[in-house]
């Protein structure tokens, strides 16, 4: 059992981008994850296994020990925060930006400027860096709608091509943060298994330059 690796995976973007990688590292579902039912994949190597769950769920999977690796997105590690967690190697997978967005005219008001965002922490972050308070409103998704509703002034979401922003009439205004897919290693794990991940990041890292 101290070989056997557990990777967390989520569906989507990252997943399709970090199977080729794996690929190169030599290991692939037997299991088309696309159509299989299964939260836990067997893969190519008998001793590495693939646990698929929603990517704001990784970094717990790991810290906590249901899974010895993961990959993340770095939205989802800054949201996170990480404590628990090595993050050795940098994907360069899934790229996009963190970004304050909204209508290029924001009208004047009395109160805080309203934020919508799932990124609660980054966004407090954020703005408390700059010395400004503002009223957070927490949504999980269509982000782009709470300004068009008057829901809030602006919001802050990742941003790929900026062409989600551009059809609801919005445009980026602030960057806050560069985000790419990140390599996650349990703690304890990279103590009790240390060859062995070793060896797996060496052999990830090799892919990712190759």
């Amino acid at each position: 059992m101290n070989d056997l690796l557990t990777i967390a995976l989520s569906k989507g973007r990252i997943f399709r981008e970090t199977l080729p990688l794996l690929a190169q590292a030599g290991i692939e579902p037997v299991d088309d994850p696309e159509t299989s039912r299964k939260l836990i994949l067997d893969t190519s190597q008998e001793s590495v296994k693939l646990v698929i769950i929603r990517a704001a769920d990784v970094p717990t999977y790991v810290e906590y020990g249901a899974a010895d690796l993961g990959v993340a997105g770095k939205d989802v590690l800054m949201e996170h925060g990480g404590s628990g967690l090595y993050e050795p190697l940098d994907l360069g997978i899934a790229k996009c930006r963190l970004m304050v967005a909204g209508p290029e005219t924001t009208p004047r008001t009395v109160r805080r400027l309203r934020i919508a965002t799932k990124y609660v922490n980054s966004t407090r972050q954020f703005y408390a860096n700059r010395q400004e308070q503002v009223e957070i409103i927490k949504l999980y998704g269509s982000m782009e709608l709470a300004p068009i509703v008057g829901l809030a002034d602006r919001i802050v979401d990742v941003v790929d091509t900026g062409n989600t922003l551009k059809a609801n009439g919005l445009v980026p205004l602030e960057h806050i943060a560069d985000i790419s897919s990140r390599l996650v290693v349990n703690k304890a794990a990279m103590k009790m298994k240390h060859e062995r991940i070793t060896r797996f990041i060496a052999d990830l890292k090799a892919a990712c330059n190759a």
